[in-house]
């Protein structure tokens, strides 16, 4: 771990004060690996994850953490995020207990969002029941699709009954839930399209997370790439029709993936695209984190094995230069369909207008950024041409 009094030292940024922090915890093993997925997860053997695999993992979860308290020493954390792999793996007791060592070594602001991830294929009735009693407020349901064949070659290991089950259960048992559904599937038309999005929004969940499903280096779909891909201008009509769709079911678009009612927005996720800092416990974590004149980033150790043999330890670690923090900012505020204020980024990267201000004009004189010289907001043009955006901050 980086040497605090090192990090306090006088640089070259000046960061008036510190952005909110969140908790990321990363519980690596799912019970297959989708042939799309390139996060760090890793199949448990014969169908389940084995109890003393699960305590020795919560051990060096809770050692890890306890090592990087001195970077975070005070800070509240205003959410937390359980992903992985597949959570739900673990027994809702496993995650109480998780949930209990996080409170006893970080405090929590009021009303603290901790979300859980959940496989429809670990689903057990009364266990989403068990996983809000153990303390998480926020259940994100991973269905990806509704139709059993689409779902076989996804690779999941539940059905479409499942899903509904699971979201039924999901519902019950939460004031607040995710449904993460995929589209541009093989195959897929805009009339398939159109029944899943039926399907989904019959659950009325308060926020819909959707992805395009995209070819991902050092993947099986990689190697073995699906047929019959929907085209450019297909996927971009049923990106419009998702918006239209959900828009009429109460759920805007406030980012590029993500639709939620008034007042269900996922704040972990926000803290992200406002470039809020994050620390990341759990094998592959990643962490961002403020000081008063430099933010740092590390990595943990990817395979579990080395993880857990060395929890107390970083595999990388480095300062973000200078030149490098207004593409990161904007990696992530751009995302938001309403974009930030400019008073964010002179607060979360410590640097002056001037850092940014040639970019600004390029992006304003093609029309991608509002002309508001108080936000940093992207256009409907610019949200359509995000990369394009993103990368004149380079």
């Amino acid at each position: 771990m980086a040497d605090l009094a090192h990090l306090m030292r006088p640089g070259t940024l000046q960061l008036p004060a510190l952005p909110p922090l969140a908790l990321y915890v990363h519980l690596p093993w799912c019970l297959r690996k989708c042939p799309y997925c390139d996060f760090n997860s890793h199949e448990v053997r014969d169908g389940a994850l084995a109890a003393d695999t699960a305590e020795a993992y919560l051990a060096a979860l809770r050692a890890d953490l306890e090592a990087a308290l001195p970077l975070v020493w005070g800070r509240p954390v205003v959410s937390i995020f359980i992903g992985g792999g597949t959570p739900s793996l673990f027994d809702p007791e496993q995650i109480a207990r998780l949930i209990s060592d996080i409170r006893a070594r970080l405090p929590l602001e009021p009303g603290c969002e901790i979300t859980l991830e959940a496989n429809p294929g670990t689903f057990e009735r009364e266990r989403f029941r068990g996983f809000r009693q153990a303390g998480v407020t926020r259940l994100s349901v991973g269905v990806q699709s509704f139709d059993d064949t689409q779902l076989k070659t996804l690779g999941r290991v539940h059905s479409a009954t499942q899903a509904r089950e699971a979201l039924a259960e999901a519902a019950a048992s939460f004031e607040t839930f995710n449904l993460d559904l995929m589209y541009a599937l093989p195959g897929q038309t805009l009339d398939d399209l159109a029944r899943e999005l039926d399907t989904a929004l019959s659950f009325e969940p308060p926020h819909l997370s959707i992805y395009h499903l995209t070819i991902e280096p050092n993947t099986v779909f990689a190697t073995r790439t699906p047929q019959h891909l929907p085209d450019a201008d297909l996927a971009s009509d049923m990106l419009d029709l998702i918006t239209e769709r959900t828009a009429g079911h109460g759920l805007a678009r406030y980012e590029v993936s993500a639709y939620a009612r008034e007042g269900h927005r996922c704040l972990h996720n926000l803290n992200y695209w406002q470039f809020g800092d994050y620390l990341g416990i759990g094998a592959g974590a990643h962490s961002k984190l403020s000081f008063p004149h430099r933010v740092l980033r590390q990595v943990r150790w990817r395979e579990p094995a080395a993880f857990m043999a060395q929890a107390d330890k970083v595999s990388n670690e480095h300062e973000v230069a200078r030149k490098d923090l207004p593409f990161e900012f904007m990696l992530n505020a751009l995302r938001l369909k309403d974009g930030v204020a400019m008073t964010q980024f002179l607060e979360r990267t410590g640097l002056p207008p001037s850092s940014i201000a040639p970019a600004l004009r390029t992006a304003r004189g093609r029309g991608l950024l509002s002309a508001d010289p108080a936000r940093i907001q992207p256009t409907e043009r610019g949200f359509d041409f995000l990369s394009d955006l993103q990368q004149l901050f380079l």
